[in-house]
């Protein structure tokens, strides 16, 4: 097929099954930090709001290679032997993290202040008025933005392999190095990303349009 064997072809999709599991680990943990950063961010007090976007400015600042290594050997310095698949996921938290929590972030601003009048006129607390009012809403507008987000975050998992981390990239580096077919196997490799991405994008799309109709 296309010139390669089964075997090589079956060698490129084990490489994207672990593409995908990186984008989960990434997206999962980046759920986890950046939700408490984007309620730092909305914050009224001054210390959450400049730490959290101190903490913004660093990683968005900072090319994703660069975090990949910062993260592969400085646990490695620290005595720890860990596999490339851990240090990859944590810099994909921490690269997800702040991104999703500048989404969220804006996404909770974008509820109209008239809400959380409301919802003091109903005698609501502050997190009552958050969790019961202003979230529901903050979440339906960030459908759209975050399974955007969720393709760069697949598309950014091929930046792992400065680490030796094995994905899709990777495998289609290794069968190159076999073949000598640059052409067609980065080809397939890239065929590969567009059917990962593709439908999430379309969901994207679909979501977006059904926010702005109603």
């Amino acid at each position: 097929m296309f010139g390669l064997t089964i075997e090589q072809i079956a060698f490129l999709f084990r490489g994207a099954g672990w593409t995908i599991v990186l984008s989960l680990l990434g997206f999962v943990g980046g759920t986890v930090v950046g939700l408490p950063v984007a309620l730092a961010r909305a914050s009224r007090r001054r210390g959450p709001r400049l730490a959290s976007a101190a903490f913004v400015q660093l990683v968005q600042g900072i090319p994703l290679p660069v975090i990949m290594f910062v993260v592969y050997f400085g646990i490695s310095i620290g005595g720890y032997d860990v596999p490339a698949l851990i240090a990859a996921g944590a810099a994909m938290t921490l690269y997800s993290s702040a991104y999703l929590g500048e989404i969220w972030r804006g996404c909770i601003q974008a509820v109209p202040k008239t809400q959380w009048e409301a919802g003091e006129c109903l005698a609501l607390t502050n997190t009552q008025r958050f969790v019961y009012v202003i979230l529901p809403q903050a979440m339906r507008i960030a459908v759209p933005p975050t399974v955007g987000f969720l393709v760069q975050i697949v598309k950014n998992t091929s930046y792992a392999v400065v680490i030796g981390f094995f994905d899709l990239t990777y495998s289609a580096k290794v069968i190159n190095n076999s073949t000598f077919m640059p052409f067609t196997v980065f080809t397939i490799a890239a065929l590969i990303y567009f059917a990962i991405c593709f439908p999430m994008s379309v969901m994207a799309r679909r979501f977006e349009r059904r926010l702005n109709r109603s």
